[in-house]
């Protein structure tokens, strides 16, 4: 028996998405219960989980039976390549994967904090005082800043502007990856696609010359940015990453470094400057050298605020699932926005209450998923939430901050993402303090 859901025409639908992407799901699975079929214009019948236990079926699979890059690629691959870990599936993903997930754990991590305090720092002096503004676009030029340093390992200041302008073109003009397949072409000069391609071949320009002037410099194996350990990096087989490979790599980590991080940087601005109480006690802890509250804070602002409405799978072969026989080809989905608003998880969901991941009975491993999970979850997991930590950090001890305007910000689809409508938009109520010096304490989580 297929899985209940709405009737509703496939338009209607995308529509009732773009309007309320928060909620959307939410709703269904208050409606329809822990599995429900919704169709969109370019996806029909595709199928949610929203309980715990069935994420961790879906997460745990067989992966070959549920892949996730297959699932990723009608809309990513355009933007990350052919070879990117996030639209691989089989020996292929796990290759890419091993030989991606140093560069973003252990002492290639530790090497960064420095370049994510520096960016916060420097960005903070820019922010403007006694007047409204959005967060959202300081938060995009730090997480920029990161990327392009700890990632590219640029230096040269010349070479760091333009790889500024190129790469905020890119992320801009990505929002064409979520039009419906018919305007997915170059339609002319003005088009949204026509815009994504030339901002795509400027980014590939960019990578090609990063790629030849590394290989020119003799400092190579003293380099601990991404791209130095990309380089030197080798399979099982002791083969290095073809040109193609490290494109299609690099851009993934750009895409998924860059955007996703500053979205939940202002979700939890947003979040903080609404809830004084939370902001007042946030500030007190890190002056005391604590951290336990910093991570609530970031746990509960990704739960409440998901960057990522959802995670997929593709089957290739049927799949019985909560009861239901689901066909080859289907694509399967966990519903993290309907996981998150769980009341039996999350009483009363819908309020921003860090204090819930202190108390020692937050849900388990599928109950809060704003990363993914299993072997797909985010590579950039760990780095991601670190600079979460070192950003907000110097945001709360050095910016007083209140809110632009006293409703919530509504989420709305950016790219891939679900970003605060009005940009998180803030008053800095006066000149921000002296730069704290980092703590022993942040950097030892």
């Amino acid at each position: 028996m297929a899985p209940p859901g709405p009737r509703t025409p496939a338009i209607v639908n995308a529509v009732r998405y773009a309007r309320d992407p928060l909620g959307f799901h939410p709703r269904a699975h208050r409606r329809h219960g822990d599995v429900f079929r919704l169709s969109f214009p370019d996806f029909r019948d595709v199928v949610y989980v929203a309980d715990p236990d069935l994420v961790r079926e879906l997460f745990t699979g067989d992966p070959a039976q549920l892949h996730a890059g297959e699932a990723n690629a009608t809309i990513l691959e355009p933007a990350v390549g052919p070879s990117s870990v996030l639209v691989l599936d089989d020996d292929r993903h796990l290759r890419a994967r091993k030989l991606l997930l140093p560069p973003f754990h252990g002492r290639s991590l530790e090497a960064h904090r420095a370049t994510i305090h520096e960016a916060a720092a420097g960005d903070l002096e820019r922010w403007p005082v006694g007047r409204p503004f959005a967060v959202h676009p300081h938060m995009q030029a730090i997480t920029l800043e990161v990327i392009l340093r700890a990632v590219f390992g640029v230096r040269d200041a010349g070479r760091l502007a333009h790889a500024r302008e190129v790469v905020a073109e890119f992320a801009e003009a990505s929002s064409a990856l979520m039009l419906p397949s018919v305007l997915r072409r170059d339609l002319g000069r003005w088009s949204p696609w026509r815009r994504f391609l030339r901002s795509r071949d400027a980014l590939d320009a960019l990578v090609r010359e990063e790629l030849a002037l590394r290989r020119a410099e003799d400092d190579g194996e003293d380099r601990d940015d991404v791209l130095a350990l990309l380089l030197r990096a080798r399979d099982e087989d002791g083969r290095p990453m073809d040109d193609a490979a490290l494109r299609d790599e690099l851009v993934t980590v750009v895409g998924a470094g860059h955007e996703t991080t500053a979205t939940a940087l202002t979700w939890a601005v947003e979040r903080l400057v609404r809830h004084p109480e939370a902001l007042a006690r946030l500030r007190a802890s890190l002056e005391a050298g604590e951290t336990a509250y910093l991570d609530a804070v970031i746990k509960e602002t990704l739960r409440v605020r998901p960057v990522i409405a959802d995670v997929a799978r593709r089957l290739t072969a049927p799949l019985e699932i909560g009861g239901h026989r689901l066909p080859a080809g289907t694509i399967v989905l966990a519903a993290i926005t309907a996981v998150h608003a769980r009341e039996d998880l999350y009483p009363d969901p819908g309020a921003f209450r860090p204090e819930r991941f202190l108390a020692g009975d937050a849900p388990g491993t599928y109950g809060w998923i704003p990363f993914g999970g299993g072997i797909r979850r985010c590579l950039g997991a760990a780095f991601a939430q670190e600079e979460l930590r070192i950003v907000l950090r110097e945001v709360v001890l050095r910016a007083d901050l209140r809110a632009g305007d006293p409703a919530d910000e509504r989420a709305r689809m950016r790219n891939v993402t679900l970003a605060p409508a009005r940009g998180g938009r803030v008053v800095l109520e006066r000149p921000v303090r002296p730069a704290p010096a980092p703590s022993p304490a942040l950097a030892a989580t």
